[in-house]
C-alpha cells in the first residue's frame, strides 16, 4: 500500500506543474536567471560557453513558436513484479527548428501523455547546433553535412555523406525526420546493424548530427 501511495504522490507533483507554468516562468538555474533578465540574448552563446541547459523554459523563451515537435515512437515497456506485469509506455520525440536546431527526447511513463510530454522536455535540453556545409562550389547557404560524419548507438550505425545540391535527404523515413528537422537539405545516408530497432536508429543518427 506504501508503494502505490508513493506512486500517486508522485503522480500528483507531475500534475501540479501544469498551471504553475502558464502563470509564469520563475528560473531555477543561474542560466535561467541570466536569460530572464535579457542578459543573455542569443542562443548561441550558451552553446559556446558550454552551459548545460537544464530548464525546458529557457528554450522555449528563444524559441518562441518556431520549435516544432514530432512522436517518433509510442510503445508498451514491461516490468515483472511480484503482482504481475507492470506497464508503462516509452515516447521517443524529436523536435528542431527546421533551420539548425536538433533535439532527441526518450520518457517513460505510466501514461501515453505523461510520457509523450517528459520526451518533449527532455528533447527541448538536449537541442544541439547543426554545422552545415557544401558540397563543391560555395555558392548559396550551406545545404549539407561539411564532412562524412558517424553515429553509433547499440548495433546500429549511421553514416551521413555529403551530397550534391538537389539530392535531397536519401534516408530511411526515421533520420529522414530528424535531418529535416535539423535543416539539413542534402544528404546522403549509410546505415548498418539494426535498424529496426527505431530508438537506437534515431539516436545514432542524432550522435551522427552531432558530430557535425
Amino acid at each position: 500500500r506504501r508503494v502505490h501511495g508513493g506512486r500517486g504522490r508522485g503522480r500528483g507533483r507531475g500534475r501540479g506543474r501544469g498551471p504553475q507554468e502558464n502563470k509564469g516562468w520563475t528560473p531555477c538555474t543561474v542560466l535561467g536567471r541570466l536569460v530572464k533578465e535579457g542578459k543573455i540574448t542569443n542562443f548561441d552563446d550558451i552553446y559556446v560557453h558550454s552551459i548545460p541547459i537544464k530548464e525546458a523554459e529557457i528554450v522555449d523563451f528563444f524559441f518562441k513558436d518556431t520549435l516544432k515537435d514530432e512522436v517518433l515512437k509510442v510503445c508498451p515497456v514491461q516490468k515483472q513484479t511480484r503482482a504481475g506485469q507492470r506497464t508503462r509506455f516509452k515516447a521517443v520525440v524529436a523536435v528542431g527548428d527546421f533551420e539548425r536546431y536538433v533535439g532527441l527526447g526518450v520518457k517513460v511513463a505510466k501514461e501515453v501523455a505523461t510520457a509523450i510530454r517528459g520526451a518533449i522536455i527532455l528533447a527541448k535540453l538536449n537541442l544541439i547546433p547543426v554545422r552545415k556545409g557544401y558540397w563543391g562550389n560555395k555558392i548559396g547557404n550551406p545545404h549539407t553535412v561539411p564532412c562524412k560524419v558517424t553515429g553509433r548507438c547499440g548495433s546500429v550505425g549511421v553514416d551521413l555523406i555529403p551530397a550534391p545540391r538537389g539530392t535531397e535527404v536519401v534516408a530511411a523515413p526515421v533520420p529522414k525526420k530528424l535531418l529535416h528537422m535539423a535543416g539539413l537539405e542534402d544528404v546522403y545516408t549509410s546505415s548498418t546493424g539494426s535498424t529496426c530497432t527505431l530508438e537506437n536508429f534515431a539516436k545514432a543518427t542524432f550522435m551522427a548530427i552531432g558530430a557535425t
